[in-house]
């Protein structure tokens, strides 16, 4: 593709270069510049937008904390004696130090270790040594009031089960910025209580937008995965499709199983890579599980969550960025809390097919790792993301682009972004219609 001309931004916006059919190209500098990265921090992650911080199992007691982050920026989430969530920047009020150094714990209070201020479970300081001296010395003066060097606190909400945090006092219900087709999408997973079974995290020297394009992108994982293909988890050839929400941000793919003959057929004559007839499992009791799904599910909520439903195994992953190129992705797998011994053997067997060294996964991080090596010089050329047309919303097919196309649009309105289209284009099931 021919470079592209920078076009203008609007309030106070980094310029950036896009092309003028801007919804089915993402150009390179999204993932290159320094600038374009700080600005997400601010438009987005403390924007008018929820991002998901923790499961509720992962606090389910009084006192219970954990340390995570939104975007870059640390910060921890806490249960209160009386059961209410909190959450709150992890940096202290009096110089700027991480207050909570563990990942996750129980305790009455958060305890600077650099000069031991203390906060209380709702980030409120409540205690500041030699506050009045030592020794004759003077300590603070007279008007130093502890209410006014709290903890920076955030808004917290819930759904079933899931804490989100946002920055922005004016963001819209977390009810609505889900929207009712996530919400029912995640009402098929989160159907009762929930346990946590363990943690996998994995480092990524790539920019976090890729993998949040990877995740959206659903027809790579029949071609990528050879584990998918060849033993039938998911592949391109099967039934289901993608939902998103009315604004396109967030998405829900759902794949389902046809014959293996049909199925098998489409890759066949089209000789992909990575279906292999010749493969078999040593351990086929890795598959074997239960009925429980109708199939396998992917939801993404923008801008950093992502819910697993793959046989039986269960899981949330968290993109935390770490800089402009490198992000964490933190799994998070749960099951349900009266699952019998069985059924957590099974899901802890099954966990191994995704994580960082997952039997379907492990190729993720290296095709993010890939991008971000080869467009390192040409932050003024573009990606193409047009399989299946120009629209965004819900498709009937996994053969689709449809959710990258949304992520991006989201992100240019979020970012102040314009996006220099000749033609407004809606899409219908049919065709594509002009405004």
């Amino acid at each position: 593709m021919n470079t592209i001309p920078v076009n203008g931004a609007r309030n106070g916006a980094v310029a950036c270069p896009w092309p003028d059919d801007a919804d089915i190209h993402v150009p390179y500098q999204v993932f290159l510049d320094p600038a374009l990265y700080a600005q997400e921090q601010e438009r987005i992650f403390r924007g008018p937008i929820w991002s998901y911080v923790a499961l509720e199992a992962e606090v389910p007691n009084p006192q219970d904390f954990k340390a995570t982050f939104i975007g870059d920026t640390p910060i921890v989430v806490t249960r209160a004696k009386d059961g209410a969530l909190h959450a709150f920047i992890n940096r202290c009020a009096h110089r700027g130090s991480l207050v909570c150094r563990e990942p996750r714990g129980n305790r009455a209070t958060q305890v600077c270790v650099y000069h031991q201020w203390s906060y209380d479970l709702a980030g409120n300081l409540i205690g500041v040594p030699f506050r009045k001296g030592v020794g004759g010395a003077p300590g603070y003066p007279d008007d130093f009031q502890p209410a006014q060097h709290s903890l920076r606190k955030l808004r917290v909400a819930t759904y079933k089960g899931l804490i989100f945090a946002s920055f922005d006092a004016t963001v819209e219900p977390l009810d609505d910025y889900l929207g009712p087709q996530m919400r029912a999408t995640l009402d098929e997973v989160f159907t009762r209580p929930i346990r946590v079974l363990g943690n996998g995290r994995q480092f990524i020297r790539a920019n976090w937008k890729l993998y949040a394009e990877n995740v959206r992108d659903p027809y790579h994982a029949s071609l990528l995965h050879l584990f998918h293909a060849t033993f039938g988890t998911y592949r391109s050839s099967q039934g289901g499709g993608m939902a998103m929400d009315a604004k396109g941000r967030h998405g829900a793919l759902h794949a389902y199983r046809r014959s293996d003959a049909e199925e098998r057929t489409a890759y066949k004559e089209a000789e992909i890579r990575s279906y292999q007839e010749k493969y078999s499992l040593a351990d086929p009791s890795l598959l074997q599980g239960r009925p429980e799904f109708p199939g396998l599910m992917i939801q993404t909520i923008f801008p950093s969550l992502v819910v697993q439903q793959i046989q039986n195994t269960l899981a949330v992953r968290h993109i935390i960025p770490r800089g402009l190129d490198q992000f964490e992705l933190i799994f998070t797998f749960f099951g349900y809390a009266d699952d019998d011994a069985e059924m957590l053997a099974i899901r802890r067997k099954q966990a191994n097919l995704v994580g960082p060294a997952g039997l379907i996964s492990m190729e993720d991080g290296h095709a993010a790792e890939l991008v971000q090596q080869a467009i390192i010089r040409d932050q003024q050329r573009a990606s193409l993301v047009a399989m299946g047309g120009r629209g965004i919303g819900g498709e009937d097919s996994l053969v689709s682009e449809t959710a990258i196309r949304g992520f991006w649009r989201y992100y240019r309105e979020l970012m102040g972004i314009p996006a220099p289209t000749t033609k407004e284009q809606t899409w219908t099931r049919e065709n594509y219609v002009s405004q």
